[in-house]
């Protein structure tokens, strides 16, 4: 049995550094240019692995130079990737980020061999944690199958979408954002559903927890953000380790929220993910 799987998507991150981001219309001059691997899927399953979980990855790629560069980079951060697809004569999946002065960014997804991922045989996992960058009634298919396991099934609802009840109902924890939480209809919807647990990120103002008893904050760790891309990615991957592993819903939050804050000090979503070691030492310095 792995701790997480991971259902989600797997990009080529095209990244524009800039002084600023650009107005609609106008163009800027960039300062700096850089490939990484990306996808909320990928960069979560990564944030997983390095946060000490044992985990397994279920995805697309394109019959691309790109889809073997990603399935090499899942490989070497001992990910099991026997469940990525690969989807021939379809590219795969690109977003194109634009990163500022201030580590604010903008983002273009470009699906390929996301959108047609098919549904597949979920291995028995702890935690089966999912997003929206693929088919939802592939994300669906894998929550059901994880409900009938006995895992935990947790939904990070990215890009805001408007989720059917039928997902929501099938899940454990949702963390959204601000905006895919009011896109959500709100966490009184989600607790009427069945979820357990909300947990709203709140970038540098940490988070929100909210159960149907009530909510509370948790605050953020103060880091000096670079670049903010991944930030979110690092924070699910890493409740879902903690989780697996046994921990309290609080502790997992706290963990998660330490990996989201050392995301934003370094460049790119996967090579700012951080590993056990540094989460451990931001936790007790």
């Amino acid at each position: 049995m792995f701790d997480v799987c991971v259902v989600g998507s797997a990009n080529l991150d095209l990244v524009a550094t800039t002084p600023r981001l650009p107005s609609p219309g106008e163009t800027v001059s960039g300062t700096a240019y850089a490939e990484h691997a990306g996808g909320k899927g990928l960069n979560q399953a990564v944030a997983a692995a390095r946060a000490g979980a044992s985990c397994a990855f279920i995805a697309a790629v394109g019959d691309d130079e790109a889809g073997t560069r990603l399935s090499a980079i899942l490989v070497g951060d001992g990910i099991d990737a026997s469940g990525v697809q690969t989807v021939e004569g379809v590219p795969t999946g690109r977003a194109v980020i634009t990163v500022d002065a201030s580590a604010e960014n903008t983002i273009v997804v470009i699906p390929g061999a996301n959108a047609l991922m098919a549904r597949s045989p979920v291995p028995l996992a702890r935690v089966v944690l999912a997003q929206l960058e693929i088919p939802i009634d592939v994300v669906i298919d894998a929550f059901t199958q994880a409900r009938a396991a006995g895992a935990v099934t947790v939904l990070n609802p990215a890009p805001a979408a408007d989720v059917p009840d039928e997902l929501l109902a099938l899940c454990t924890v949702v963390i959204p954002n601000e905006h895919e939480r009011e896109q959500l209809g709100g966490g009184k919807r989600l607790f009427a559903l069945g979820v357990e647990r909300v947990i709203t990120t709140l970038g540098a103002a940490g988070v929100d927890v909210a159960t149907a008893a009530g909510s509370h904050p948790v605050d953020a760790f103060a880091v000096e953000p670079v670049d903010t891309t991944g930030a979110g990615d690092a924070f699910c991957g890493s409740f879902a380790t903690a989780l697996a592993a046994g921990a309290a819903p609080s502790a997992a939050i706290r963990f998660a929220a330490a990996a989201g804050a050392l995301a934003t000090t370094g460049r790119g979503a996967v090579p700012s993910l951080p590993r056990r070691a540094a989460i451990d030492a931001l936790l007790c310095p």
